[in-house]
């Protein structure tokens, strides 16, 4: 670690997440693997819904988006992760450290309403079919997506903004990337205003837009139980119970983080909760959302039928 003054960190060592050496080589094939099988999950399916003119809707649009989140936010953290176990020197500049802060908080709130907006989709599509196309239309759906990513444009420049103006009089981050939490445990005045407002920041991504879906759910949930026949009944209630399990991995995860006091868990157990929402979920939503759709999975047939002709 170099300073100067000693006040000013110039650069970060990152704990990872174990300091036993015979524990680095599994962890680097583990994480190697979720991540190809992350980049190719989400890549092709981004690659599929462009292709396939049957998946040019506002759900399939979504679910594209979906996965460039996940791609992007995932390709934040995991290659420098697997650089460290190669190198064992878990070194990040300042400058680097501060634009993967911001990247990951762009990302992981664009993650919240990217799912709540789907969830609307999807209130829409079974509460009031017959207007869909009128309330989706291609104005709105593009202006949805501004929203999701300008909403995660915002909340990152003002907390990371609020960290560039910390001063650090300690180097060592007991994590194993650049997050907020642990980086405020090295600052050298008080941190009070950054923590109330990241607080405030995260409550109101996380509790808003979880209440937003729960919402669109029940709704949807009243709805599907009034279908009269058992296949449109199961048909609809199998999009929305995927839907509805990559968005309590990703609420639940998210929660224990940022909606708890500081020592309310170990830094184990934040290791684990931290690893699931930044490598494990962008992994499962692919095929979360691939596996249960006989739209997706036709498409992907005729893909590979035409690229075998």
């Amino acid at each position: 670690m170099v300073t100067e003054n000693h006040s000013t960190v110039t650069e970060f060592i990152l704990q990872g997440l174990t300091e036993r050496p015979e524990l680095q080589l599994p962890l680097l094939f583990l994480f190697l693997g979720i991540y190809l099988v992350t980049m190719i999950g989400n890549l092709g399916m981004i690659t599929l819904i462009c292709l396939n003119a049957q998946l040019h809707t506002p759900m399939y649009y979504f679910l594209s988006n979906l996965s460039f989140v996940d791609l992007c936010y995932s390709s934040v953290i995991t290659p420098k992760m697997l650089v460290n176990f190669v190198s064992g020197k878990n070194i990040i500049s300042y400058a680097g450290c501060m634009a993967q802060l911001y990247f990951f908080l762009v990302f992981v709130i664009a993650e919240c309403y990217m799912l709540t907006v789907m969830a609307y989709d999807r209130y829409v599509a079974i509460c009031r079919p017959l207007f869909y196309n009128i309330i989706m239309s291609h104005r709105v759906c593009s202006l949805l997506m501004v929203g999701v990513y300008a909403m995660g444009f915002i909340g990152s420049t003002i907390e990371t903004g609020l960290m560039l103006k910390q001063s650090y009089c300690e180097g060592l981050i007991s994590y194993y990337f650049c997050e907020i939490l642990p980086m405020m445990k090295l600052t050298c005045s008080s941190t009070y205003h950054v923590e109330m407002t990241v607080f405030l920041l995260a409550g109101f991504n996380i509790i808003v837009t979880s209440l937003t879906v729960l919402i669109s759910y029940a709704f949807i949930l009243s709805s599907i139980l009034h279908i009269s026949t058992t296949g449109g009944r199961a048909k609809a209630f199998s999009t929305c119970s995927s839907h509805l399990a990559a968005v309590g991995m990703f609420y639940g995860t998210t929660a224990f983080m940022y909606l708890k006091p500081s020592t309310a868990s170990s830094l184990a157990q934040e290791n684990v909760a931290s690893v699931f929402y930044t490598t494990v979920i962008p992994m499962l939503n692919p095929l979360i959302y691939s596996l249960r759709n006989k739209e997706v999975k036709a498409a992907m047939q005729k893909t590979l039928r035409g690229k075998q002709f």
